[in-house]
């Protein structure tokens, strides 16, 4: 009786179907290409990576298909995995991102509100508040010599003049004693501020 042998393959209605599983089956560029509706650059691309391989046939180089198959899915697993990592760093610098902007927003909410309340002063209010406090110094040294001239006219005594003056200058003194700290112009100060940064940008305030 004559051996039968089974097929490996069949060629039926221009379609080729593989009898025996595991045998290995080459192909061209151009059906790699079909399968994953890549170009020959991309799939050329592959092949300088590594990722896909080429083996010398007796027909030439062709791709071993289940090979290359397996090749191709990991290649596809392997940047799902790097983008999904990619992912979740950027969702946590996001998030991070966004808590540092809370903390930095209510950060400054707590020194606006402070400033408001008169506990901190920004170096321009202070400055402003120093520059009257040196007005008034100068406005009472200025009038000085007005004031002194009616009162020392006539008087040849030395020291009774030198009397005169020192106490119109504690007298000076005095008035400036009672130039003392307010917080309530500070905040007079805050408040004209920020009437002033609203009306300048209404859009921020609606």
């Amino acid at each position: 009786m004559a051996r039968t042998t089974k097929a490996i393959a069949e060629i039926k209605d221009d379609a080729v179907y593989i009898l025996q599983a595991g045998t290995p089956v080459y192909i061209k560029t151009a059906d790699i290409c079909s399968m994953t509706g890549k170009t020959n650059q991309w799939i050329g691309q592959l092949c300088s990576q590594g990722v896909l391989n080429k083996k010398q046939t007796s027909h030439g180089a062709l791709y071993e298909l289940s090979e290359t198959m397996k090749n191709y899915c990991d290649y596809l697993e392997e940047r799902a995995a790097e983008r999904d990592t990619e992912m979740k760093k950027y969702d946590a610098t996001k998030l991070k991102a966004e808590a540092d902007m809370k903390k930095a927003k209510a950060a400054i909410a707590q020194v606006e509100a402070n400033e408001l309340l008169g506990k901190i002063h920004r170096s321009e209010d202070v400055e402003a508040v120093i520059e009257e406090l040196v007005y008034a110094i100068r406005g009472a040294l200025l009038s000085l010599p007005g004031r002194l001239a009616v009162d020392v006219t006539g008087i040849t005594d030395v020291s009774e003049t030198s009397e005169i003056i020192r106490k119109e200058i504690y007298n000076i003194l005095d008035e400036l004693s009672n130039f003392q700290y307010d917080p309530a112009k500070f905040q007079e100060r805050v408040r004209q501020r920020r009437n002033m940064s609203a009306a300048e940008n209404p859009v921020d305030n609606e």
